[in-house]
Parts: C-alpha cells; sequence; structure tokens
C-alpha cells in the first residue's frame, strides 16, 4: 500500500494460538521459561495459567501488516506496553484479533496503530509501528 489515509483500516487479522504453538516459538526462540508450558509453574507464581510469550503477541500483531505493506522492510520502528497477558488455556487455546488503523501520516511515513485484543481485553497498549512511504 502507497497512501495511507488516516483512520484507514489497513489490515485484520486473528490467530489461533495453541500450547503447541507455545512450545514451537520455545524452540524458535529459545525462551524456555517454563511460564510458558507448564500450569503447575504458572500457578506457582501467581499466573492464572500458561501465557503466551510477549514476543510472540508482538510478532503476530506487526506481521499483521505484511501484506498491505508488500515490503516488511518499510518498517523503521516498533513499541509495544504489554498491559494484559495471552492465557492460553490447555483444551480451547487462545484466540489474538489484530487490527492495524492509519494514526498519523506526515511527509516520509505513516504512524500504524495495532489494537491486539484477546478474549475481548486489549493485550498489547500503546502498539505503534512507524513505517516509510513508498
Amino acid at each position: 500500500m502507497s497512501t495511507f489515509t488516516v483512520g484507514d483500516v489497513i489490515a485484520e487479522r486473528s490467530v489461533h494460538l495453541t500450547r503447541e504453538s507455545l512450545v514451537r516459538y520455545a524452540g524458535a526462540s529459545g525462551d524456555f521459561n517454563p511460564i510458558h508450558y507448564r500450569d503447575d509453574i504458572a500457578a506457582e507464581v501467581g499466573l492464572p495459567g500458561v501465557l503466551a510469550h510477549g514476543m510472540l503477541t508482538m510478532g503476530i500483531a506487526v506481521g499483521t501488516l505484511a501484506e498491505a505493506l508488500g515490503d516488511t522492510g518499510r518498517v523503521l520502528e516498533y513499541g509495544v506496553r504489554f498491559t494484559r497477558p495471552v492465557v492460553v488455556d490447555p483444551a480451547e487455546g487462545a484466540d489474538l484479533h489484530v487490527s492495524a488503523k492509519v494514526g498519523a501520516v506526515d511527509d516520509a511515513s505513516a504512524r500504524i496503530d495495532l489494537t491486539v485484543t484477546h478474549a475481548g481485553t486489549t493485550v498489547l497498549g500503546k502498539a505503534q509501528v512507524r513505517v516509510r512511504l513508498s
């Protein structure tokens, strides 16, 4: 996409995570913290259940822009705040919903605001991507 208009939703997607997704991500990332695959450890440290990796959630969110941008090399900057955990149920998994809306445009770049929710709750705050205009 070469033209951005403030307020336009340029991409949306939903991703279903399972415990298998978390194990695969752990293998790829090297993050084998047991809170991402063991219910007993998650409970021991006071968590509501096994959590998806924060960086996995971040990656899914920004990956939503790939088709809209055409070239992921256009991403100049990306940042988020982790506001709520994504609990991945052993049987049901977890669904992430991502919406990407143009928040601002200047002469050289656009700011894309990502809304990332799980179970009706926003899980990433101030999720913003600055992209180079083509």
